[in-house]
């Protein structure tokens, strides 16, 4: 029986799952049975924020509750479009659930979702790309590529403002995946200093990956000797953490950009800060004004290059945790939720 993971809106800790229907396709109509997708931090700021960023919006559920987003690979298990073909695998924008049906508009790489209910959302999340039989990264793929078109437009966006100047980026949440894409990319460039804001407990993780050249935990901010002035990314959404940075190099920092939440439970508001206000940092917009930018193909062809070094190194750092089945789902999400995941583990899920 078909069945859908719900969490309530009000209280990421409360879940449940509820069978789902699946009624006849109508014309167009597409539906997928979920293979695996991956869990992360990432989706948890997706729930944390669902209500300002529209992430809800993409699988709606029953009055109260949501299907929390992921990324992974589902293939057809029954088609009403001529050009979409039972049997076909796809990578894309999944709920935690163990089908979706969609409504298919054909391109060139795959389908992009045409739902009514999809339309006012950003379309970077409705696209879905054809894939082939699974490889020895797919599941890596899953946990890093979402992830990493946000490094890599964060590392784009630096570039072309020649850091504001800067002689060092620092990171909070270092030993997040965002977080990290974004260090492998500012090392490889080589322009400025590379420094990771973390806990003491993944300050050997951090610095084990070598894509930082500076490595600090919360506490040893003030006193940390980091060159000035500096830009602040902060994958952490956490105000006490924020404003701790921006205290510390006051005039000296060029920038402050606000990217995630991974500190979900931490206060946000946190009011006025020294420096530089803090600028959110929105990927799709990003994404929107390079393919305006570049030639057609362009914007594929530099990701691609900055992505294919990036996951050729993962299996180095990053152990696949398989799951599969209603309790180890909502299990993984629980320990998500509660930050239990260690930073060298990625959490694959099959329904």
């Amino acid at each position: 029986m078909p069945w859908d993971f719900l969490v309530a809106k009000s209280d990421l800790r409360r879940t449940e799952f509820r069978d789902a229907e699946t009624p006849p396709l109508a014309d167009g109509e597409v539906r997928l049975a979920i293979e695996s997708f991956a869990l992360t931090a990432n989706n948890i700021t997706y729930a944390v924020f669902g209500e300002a960023m529209k992430y809800w919006d993409f699988f709606p559920g029953p009055e109260g509750f949501g299907r929390v987003p992921v990324w992974g690979h589902a293939h057809v298990e029954a088609s009403n479009h001529p050009e979409v073909a039972v049997g076909q695998r796809f990578y894309g924008y999944w709920p935690m659930s163990t089908h979706l049906t969609v409504q298919a508009k054909v391109g060139k790489t795959g389908f992009t979702d045409a739902s009514p209910h999809r339309q006012h959302l950003a379309v970077v999340y409705n696209q879905y790309q054809a894939v082939g039989a699974a490889d020895a990264l797919e599941a890596h793929k899953a946990l890093l590529q979402p992830l990493f078109i946000t490094s890599f437009l964060i590392e784009d966006f630096l570039d072309e403002s020649a850091l504001f100047g800067a002689r060092s980026v620092v990171l909070s949440s270092a030993s997040s995946k965002t977080a990290i894409g974004l260090a492998y990319l500012l090392k490889r460039r080589g322009t400025a200093k590379v420094v990771g804001l973390t806990s003491p407990r993944n300050v050997g993780f951090v610095e084990g990956l070598g894509y930082y050249d500076q490595v600090v935990t919360y506490d040893g901010l003030a006193t940390a000797p980091i060159e000035r002035p500096a830009v602040f990314v902060d994958f952490a959404g956490d105000a006490g953490v924020r404003r701790a940075v921006h205290e510390t190099f006051g005039d000296d920092l060029a920038f402050s950009s606000a990217v995630g939440g991974t500190h979900w439970e931490a206060e946000r508001a946190g009011g006025d800060v020294p420096g530089p206000k803090p600028v959110f940092f929105f990927a799709p917009d990003r994404i929107a004004k390079r393919r305006q930018d570049w030639a057609p193909g362009e914007f594929e062809t530099r990701y691609g290059a900055a992505w294919a070094g990036f996951v050729a190194d993962a299996p180095r750092w990053l152990t696949v945790e398989r799951g599969q089945g209603r309790e180890a789902i909502k299990a993984a999400y629980l320990a998500q939720v509660d930050g239990g995941t260690s930073p060298e583990t990625g959490v694959v899920l099959a329904p």
